[in-house]
């Protein structure tokens, strides 16, 4: 208990010294700060923010609400919502979440927007990059202004080690895209919806890797027509064909 007060002390003393160098905190009570962390002047910390241990925040940005920081250098003007952070670099103008999970090696280079449950680990994204939604990036380098569609994964392991995935500038990876390391993706590729890249593809180059769709008409509806011809069957009663011996002993009455 003694040791909890102590570390509630030290904490609120750590926080007004960052309101005293301009960073603004709203909520001093749910905000928590370790002591090497510093913080850039004009910086927000939002409520249920954690900056852990070898954290730094540039100015201007917004950090929270319920974000966590770990050992993470964070550039200028970014904000980060409703996200975890650990051993990793985040570049200025850069907007994270919510519910973003960049794991240990990734760097973020200036603009780069990583959207809701996207997640990222040893990952490089140069400048303007976006994945916006439900994307998986591991072991990847991706080139400036590339749009990575919502679904996209990298297949990284093999089941005995790590493979990379390197994709080129001005690349556009359509949604749900499996692409499965190890494989280059060429600056000006283009990736279409729903592929399974298995082969590098060339600059400039269009990559399809999917099943063709086939379209029966009025296939749906022949199938409900011949769903309603079928007999109905009732349950039936197997009581009064069952032999007689084979039926259980009615119970007696043990308290007559």
């Amino acid at each position: 208990m003694e040791l909890a007060e102590i570390g509630e002390v030290l904490r609120r003393r750590l926080l007004k010294e960052l309101m005293l160098s301009g960073v603004s905190i709203p909520d001093p009570a749910t905000t928590f700060v370790e002591a090497d962390v510093t913080v850039g002047q004009d910086t927000l910390l939002l409520p249920g923010s954690h900056l852990l241990v070898g954290t730094v925040v540039g100015s201007d940005c917004v950090i929270g609400p319920n974000t966590y920081l770990s050992g993470v250098r964070v550039g200028d003007r970014t904000q980060i919502r409703f996200s975890v952070a650990e051993q990793c670099e985040i570049g200025d103008d850069c907007k994270i979440g919510p519910f973003a999970h960049l794991r240990p090696g990734t760097r973020l280079h200036t603009k780069v927007k990583i959207g809701n449950f996207v997640e990222t680990k040893a990952a490089t994204l140069h400048e303007n990059v976006s994945a916006s939604h439900l994307t998986y990036l591991g072991d990847a380098e991706v080139g400036a202004n590339t749009n990575i569609g919502a679904g996209t994964i990298t297949c990284n392991y093999d089941g005995v080690q790590k493979h990379r995935t390197q994709i080129g500038a001005e690349a556009f990876v359509g949604s749900q895209s499996t692409l499965v390391a190890p494989v280059t993706i060429g600056d000006g590729a283009f990736i279409a919806a729903g592929s399974v890249i298995t082969d590098d593809v060339g600059q400039d180059a269009l990559a399809l890797g999917r099943a063709r769709q086939v379209t029966k008409d009025g296939w749906a509806k022949n199938r409900r027509l011949a769903r309603q011809a079928l007999p109905k069957v009732l349950p039936t009663d197997t009581s009064s064909t069952t032999p007689a011996s084979s039926r259980p002993a009615p119970e007696k009455d043990v308290n007559p």
